[in-house]
């Protein structure tokens, strides 16, 4: 059987949902890095949209961290991140969905708001599995990175405040959703789980997470996160990294570098399909 391959962004919190989920299920898969940009031309080809991350599963590119994890399911229903009860597999998918609209954006865009100030930083962090050609190319054109990931996403400092309010905001309702089994929903593990805890990885960067970032966040951003340390959230966030976050199921050896578009490649991609999303905004 061919394995399943994973596009992703080694920094992005929606790509870490998918990896999590891969690795839960414990599914041997191949891991490719995007280069910034680069990946365009590859991801529309592939889903007609151009957000990672992209999964290629039984000859299929399915876009959109929600539609993978489902077709996971179908794929290797154990262990399931899916309730058998029909209430409680409900409230763990409305869950998975508001933590994916009502935080995943407006995190990156705070985060990234304040990152994208520290050049070095952002450059090590977002060159994590390219080669040395890679990260030399994307330091000496970050400034145009820069302004394009800034005009791609709206990221400005009125999406930055309402960034910082929303990621308050989930954390509340995290809270309050959280059971006395220490769980989203019921007693177990579920998607709830697993999505919540990824999309805030970036305010506790648990060590658990495959790709290490270069430090603790600069700046206002870290300022900002050691403020929060203490919220039970964060503390949730990393119990559910060190309970269920198990090692890597990727079996291609890391630092293969990025992976682009070229005409000889190109015939051999997945073309779109049904599991194509082209409305998913999630691509941190």
């Amino acid at each position: 059987m061919t394995l399943p391959v994973l596009w992703h962004f080694t920094f992005s919190h929606f790509n870490e949902k998918v990896r999590w989920a891969l690795d839960f299920k414990g599914i041997p898969h191949v891991r490719r890095a995007l280069y910034p940009g680069l990946h365009v031309p590859r991801l529309t080809w592939m889903t007609r949209q151009a957000k990672a991350p992209v999964l290629v599963l039984d000859g299929k590119a399915i876009a959109d961290s929600t539609r993978i994890i489902a077709a996971l399911e179908r794929h290797r229903p154990d262990p399931s991140l899916y309730p058998s009860e029909a209430s409680a597999r409900r409230r763990a998918l409305l869950l998975e969905d508001f933590v994916d609209e009502e935080l995943g954006d407006h995190l990156r865009a705070y985060v990234f708001y304040h990152l994208l100030r520290h050049a070095d930083y952002a450059n090590t962090l977002i060159t994590r599995g390219f080669g040395a050609a890679g990260r030399l190319v994307h330091r000496r054109f970050f400034p145009v990175f820069r302004l394009a990931y800034r005009i791609r996403f709206e990221i400005n400092s009125a999406r930055a405040d309402l960034g910082r309010a929303k990621i308050l905001a989930a954390l509340d309702r995290i809270e309050a959703e959280l059971q006395p089994s220490g769980y989203l929903v019921g007693d177990g593990f579920t998607v709830a789980d697993l999505t919540a805890a990824a999309l805030l990885s970036p305010l506790v960067l648990p060590p658990e997470l495959p790709y290490a970032w270069p430090g603790p966040l600069p700046g206002a951003a870290g300022a900002f996160c050691e403020s929060l340390a203490a919220r039970p959230a964060l503390q949730w966030v990393a119990e559910m990294y060190r309970r269920h976050r198990p090692r890597s199921a990727e079996v291609a050896a890391r630092g293969e570098g990025s992976h682009w578009l070229t005409p000889n490649r190109a015939r051999s991609l997945p073309r779109p399909d049904d599991y194509a999303h082209p409305d998913s905004n999630q691509c941190l």
